[in-house]
């Protein structure tokens, strides 16, 4: 890292060793609760992907990581998760300063990371070959080998646990990797890349790419040398990576949009299923793929539970995210701002209420931003904001007049990523979920994860899985060697051709 007028300066990180891009550029990285720069990035193009793809592909082929007996393997991701643990206060502290996310909040979620490497270090510890029950005189045994290079394409929403859920199974499986974060959040990710090499993750393992998507992202999404492209972002965004990813005859794995139904059961505690609304749709200021944007409750409980988030939503503190008292940072960018502001517009056009919310604060906070806890009433199923994925504070209240209808309403929508079912009655919520089109559903929850999950959605929401023994597969190709136990068969002997016949 070098300085610029006092302002760091990060370059890629290529080979195990940070570089500046090929042409020198450099894009700013600025605070989205003042608008003040915190670091300058090193704008990657089609030369600094090519370097990281050689680098890459070097480390694949000698084998200094994909050939590396698998409990050495073990150690280093080991290391890794306690080098990251030992720096997770400075990391939380420049994510939150980058996307605007609570400290509170970014603590709590970054914690979580080092578990994920532990647990894939020991899915590829303890995974096992298979042995098919191949016809004949004959063993066939089936290993699983890593792909080679793989792409991964991150957001800005969650820089460090998106990258991770796809980052450990990658390494854990013997992959070489280069990431391209979002131009709005790199720097994490290139602090992770420093963190790794330290920890021991051979040079070429893992290298960083920043930039934009339209230059550094394309290139890595058309360069044939990657054998998987991993991405989260957009659905039209995925869309575009999975069709290259298709003229490369590559694997591709796309983590897209949401919208994502809470239902409330008429016997759920109200109280407990307000809380619960209320932090489904205003966590991370309701920019997340799973944020519960849709609340579906019994038309004769709707007043109730309207009451309830109300006043938690009122009561929600806005501030600076890097006070700890603050529970709701600002948006990321200008441009998101802007798009939930036109949505909120679009919603009062479409003839709903605002209950609560609906504009940006003002005094001190008018200078990023920030945009209040908005909800909406009087919301028809068919209205656009209650079908489009919004990426701001911003969540709609529909009601329902039985099971069916919330089932219905809570499906007809083009996204299947995520849901959660409120009730007193677990096997109720149980036999609920079986009918709702999405990859994930909580009962009595919301946004709880785990490394052993396998994460993803239906529809338009993705395709393909991460984390848990279905994403570390993923990482992975099959190999089958099939043993002859007798002596080969002679072809083209006469007598051989006749015993067979």
């Amino acid at each position: 890292m070098t300085t610029l007028d006092g302002i760091a300066v990060y370059g890629h990180f290529i080979g195990g060793r940070e570089r500046p891009s090929a042409d020198a550029r450099v894009f700013e990285v600025r605070n989205p609760a003042n608008g003040e720069l915190v670091a300058r990035a090193a704008e990657g193009g089609a030369a600094d992907i090519a370097a990281a793809i050689d680098a890459a592909s070097d480390a694949f082929t000698d084998g200094r990581w994909s050939r590396l007996a698998v409990r050495e393997r073990q150690r280093i991701l080991n290391r890794f998760a306690d080098a990251i643990e030992a720096e997770l206060p400075e990391l939380a502290t420049l994510e939150s300063t980058c996307v605007g996310r609570p400290l509170r909040e970014m603590r709590a979620q970054l914690s979580r990371i080092p578990e994920f490497y532990r647990y894939f270090a020991a899915v590829a510890r303890t995974a096992e070959d298979a042995v098919t029950p191949f016809e004949g005189p004959y063993l066939n045994y089936v290993r699983r080998v890593p792909l080679g290079v793989v792409g991964q394409l991150t957001p800005w929403n969650h820089p460090l646990l998106i990258l991770t859920k796809k980052l450990a199974p990658a390494l854990a499986a013997g992959n070489c990797v280069v990431a391209k974060p979002s131009e709005y959040t790199p720097l994490t990710t290139l602090e992770l890349a420093r963190i790794a090499r330290d920890a021991g993750v051979p040079d070429g393992a893992f290298n960083v790419v920043s930039g934009f998507g339209a230059e550094a992202g394309a290139a890595l999404c058309t360069d044939q040398r990657v054998r998987k492209l991993d991405l989260t972002g957009g659905t039209e965004t995925g869309r575009v990576v999975a069709k290259l990813a298709g003229e490369n005859l590559v694997r591709v794995t796309c983590e897209l949009g949401g919208k994502a139904p809470v239902i409330v059961l008429p016997d759920a505690d109200l109280d407990r299923a307000a809380a619960g609304a209320t932090f489904a749709a205003f966590i991370a200021s309701g920019q997340t793929c799973v944020a519960g944007t849709r609340v579906l409750v019994h038309e004769r409980q709707a007043d109730a539970l309207i009451e309830r988030m109300v006043r938690r939503a009122r009561a929600i503190r806005i501030g600076d995210p890097l006070d700890l008292a603050t529970q709701l940072g600002p948006l990321v960018s200008a441009a998101q701002l802007a798009r939930t502001e036109r949505y909120v517009e679009i919603g009062r056009a479409e003839g709903a209420t605002i209950a609560c919310g609906g504009r940006r604060p003002g005094g001190a906070l008018a200078t990023g931003f920030f945009y209040e806890p908005t909800i909406f009433t009087d919301v028809q199923p068919s209205m656009r904001i209650a079908q489009d994925e919004i990426f701001g504070p911003v969540t709609c209240v529909l009601t329902y007049s039985d099971v069916d209808e919330a089932v219905r309403i809570a499906n007809d929508i083009p996204f299947g990523l995520a849901a959660s079912i409120w009730t007193a009655d677990a096997a109720r919520g149980m036999k609920l979920a079986e009918r709702l089109e999405c990859g994930v559903i909580w009962i009595n929850d919301h946004h709880r994860i785990d490394p052993s999950l396998p994460w993803g959605g239906m529809k338009d929401s993705g395709m393909g899985r991460e984390t848990g023994l279905e994403g570390y597969r993923e990482y992975t190709q099959t190999k089958s060697v099939i043993v002859n136990l007798e002596d080969p068969i002679d072809w083209y002997a006469t007598d051989e051709i006749l015993r067979l016949s």
